[in-house]
């Protein structure tokens, strides 16, 4: 008797949990997706514009005042803005710390007399008074900044960005990438896949299923799936329908095939889930129910007979649609007894 009431204890622990990991991840989607005023991109201009009274002093006095041997300087050097600054002939001179930052002559004013180490605190507050505070500015002022440059680069697809999920939930360039970070600020491919998972937490789920797409062993990336700068297709898919998507991995299930399976000529979700499933093969259902709804007639049994219907019944709900129509996807052949039946 006390051993059945701890596993009720434990049961409801568990339950408990759950429910308040649940209620975490809903608040936080909810926040996502709740309806936002859009601002004017004049308004996030004007937060740009930093200090009016300032002037522009150039990277060098910039650095030899406080950053000469701070790593953010360093860093930056390696990075390929640091290279654009260092070589005239891209004719990209505005590329140093206060085309980000801002202008920075009345910091300097400010800063006379004060120890970095001492005065930290009024350092700090200089900083913020006087260049722009990335802390409170909003994400897509953020991204402004990235694209007042990153616009004219045909290396990313940026064009799509202002419409795109990711800037339409508040999600700024350096929430993905960090300046400082070194010589190359790309987002390592191995490392996509933590990045994309801490936000898409009920997405992180679905690769944990039985049946999943290799994306946690590190076989595939978010990428090569979705576009993140956005995409004019839906789900930020790189490709405009879904089969176009799945095919370029899929190939041989893409078609086209002389007797196609109609209705999922376009879209792999009706049978799928893209991520992860408790099913075989990412199926939305075991087979045959999952068939089923589309074709609720088709008997899986022999029906001659009444007195066989109860095992025509039995044959219905455990037999395999796939053990018949193996083509499932398409075929270029008919079938044994009907035109298209993918039975071969």
């Amino acid at each position: 008797m006390e051993d059945y009431k701890k596993i009720i204890k434990l049961l409801l622990l568990g339950l408990s949990l759950t429910a308040l990991l649940l209620a975490g991840c809903n608040t936080k989607l909810a926040k996502l997706k709740e309806t936002k005023p859009l601002i004017p991109m004049k308004e996030y201009e004007k937060m740009l514009l930093g200090n009016l009274v300032a002037d522009y002093i150039g990277n060098e006095n910039c650095l030899k005042r406080c950053h000469t041997h701070d790593k953010l300087a360093a860093d930056f050097n390696a990075s390929t803005m640091g290279d654009q600054l260092k070589d005239a002939s891209h004719g990209m001179m505005i590329v140093d710390c206060e085309s980000c930052h801002g202008p920075a002559s009345e910091l300097m004013v400010e800063m006379e007399g004060l120890d970095e180490v001492k005065n930290r605190d009024d350092v700090i507050e200089s900083h913020k008074s006087n260049l722009l505070n990335y802390k409170t500015l909003p994400a897509g002022a953020k991204s402004l900044v990235c694209l007042k440059c990153h616009t004219q680069n045909a290396e990313f697809n940026l064009h799509n960005w202002n419409a795109g999920a990711h800037a339409l939930s508040e999600v700024s360039c350096v929430d993905c990438h960090n300046v400082h970070a070194g010589s190359d600020l790309i987002t390592d491919p191995r490392h996509i896949t933590d990045l994309c998972l801490k936000c898409h937490q009920a997405i992180s789920a679905e690769f944990s299923m039985p049946s999943h797409h290799p994306l946690k062993e590190k076989k595939l990336y978010c990428t090569d799936c979705h576009e993140p700068h956005g995409s004019p297709n839906g789900k930020l898919l790189r490709k405009m329908t879904q089969k176009e998507t799945c095919g370029r991995c899929h190939t041989e299930k893409a078609g086209p095939y002389l007797y196609e399976h109609g209705d999922v000529t376009e879209k792999c979700t009706n049978c799928h889930m893209p991520h992860g499933a408790i099913t075989n093969n990412l199926l939305k259902l075991r087979e045959p129910f999952l068939c089923k709804q589309c074709h609720p007639h088709h008997r899986n049994g022999n029906d001659v007979a009444d007195a066989q219907s109860l095992l025509a019944d039995r044959a219905e709900r455990y037999t395999r649609c796939t053990d018949c129509h193996s083509m499932v996807h398409g075929s270029d052949t008919p079938g044994t007894s009907s035109g298209g039946a993918f039975t071969l």
